[in-house]
């Protein structure tokens, strides 16, 4: 098995080609709606507003302009890959040019201290092999009493689904962006059978295809699609293990929410 180093930077590597041709976040995929969806009810959307905030893996600007449409004071934007480019893009295009910073950097290497309110990392840390760093960066960034806001896949509820796409991985993670879309499109026409299944029986996941994917665009549903089946390292989380890994960094009063039973989100706080 590859050493972690190399796991991490093929990773980066990834994201790179898919920020590279998926760079926009444009309807129900960048919305307010969705970024609720994805916070609460751990975090309020209020609670942003005049905050100092960074996020750890900001890919093409997604969340980073949601964060800024919730009035965050400041929000400092950290990408690593080449999609670092269309980061920078969406945001000097935005209205919100001038209280978003960027930064192409990992997260591990976040190096102030006291600095921030809150500090998301959303759908990421279970694509890094060694997030200890990546959190402990975190916690010394906050200020004294700041919450880190987590959101990773869950190992618990997604059973079924891990059992298809386990063996799936194994062939779609070795594939360049031109064979790799191939396999999209076929898993895509199998995701919509599967959702028209949906209307009639209670079938696993049912809750997420129906509240969050099918609000999405087709073309976003496949980007989703991407997301699970291209990037070479990822870890599907148990409650317990998203718990110890915060407790281990330095957090305390941790929440966990157990979003539409496939992902978890998590909230800690730096002690004062």
């Amino acid at each position: 098995m590859k050493d972690a180093d190399s796991l991490s930077r093929k990773t980066v590597r990834d994201f790179g080609v898919q920020w590279t041709h998926h760079p926009s976040n444009d309807g129900f995929y960048g919305s307010k709606e969705l970024f609720a969806d994805i916070v609460e009810p751990l975090l309020k959307v209020e609670e942003i507003q005049g905050t100092n905030v960074a996020e750890i893996g900001s890919g093409s600007g997604r969340i980073a302009l949601m964060l800024a449409e919730a009035r965050a004071a400041k929000v400092t934007a950290i990408e690593p890959s080449d999609g670092y480019k269309f980061l920078v893009k969406t945001v000097n295009e935005s209205k919100w040019s001038d209280k978003i910073v960027t930064h192409q950097k990992l997260g591990e290497d976040l190096n102030e201290s006291n600095v921030y309110d809150l500090i998301l990392s959303v759908g990421v840390l279970m694509h890094v092999p060694k997030p200890i760093p990546v959190l402990r960066a975190a916690y010394k960034a906050l200020k004294p009493g700041g919450k880190v806001f987590i959101w990773i896949y869950s190992r618990e509820g997604i059973e079924t689904y891990l059992t298809f796409v386990k063996p799936l991985r194994a062939i779609s993670s070795k594939l360049p962006h031109i064979l790799l879309v191939p396999v999209i499109w076929l898993t895509y026409f199998g995701l919509v059978f599967y959702h028209f299944l949906c209307n009639f029986l209670p079938l696993p996941l049912k809750d997420y295809l129906t509240n969050v994917l099918w609000k999405l665009s087709p073309d976003k549903r496949r980007l989703v699609i991407y997301d699970q089946l291209n990037p070479t390292f990822v870890k599907y989380y148990s409650k317990n293990d998203l718990e110890e890994l915060l407790s281990q960094c330095g957090f305390c009063n941790i929440k966990l929410h157990h979003r539409h039973g496939y992902s978890w989100s998590a909230v800690g706080v730096k002690p004062d």
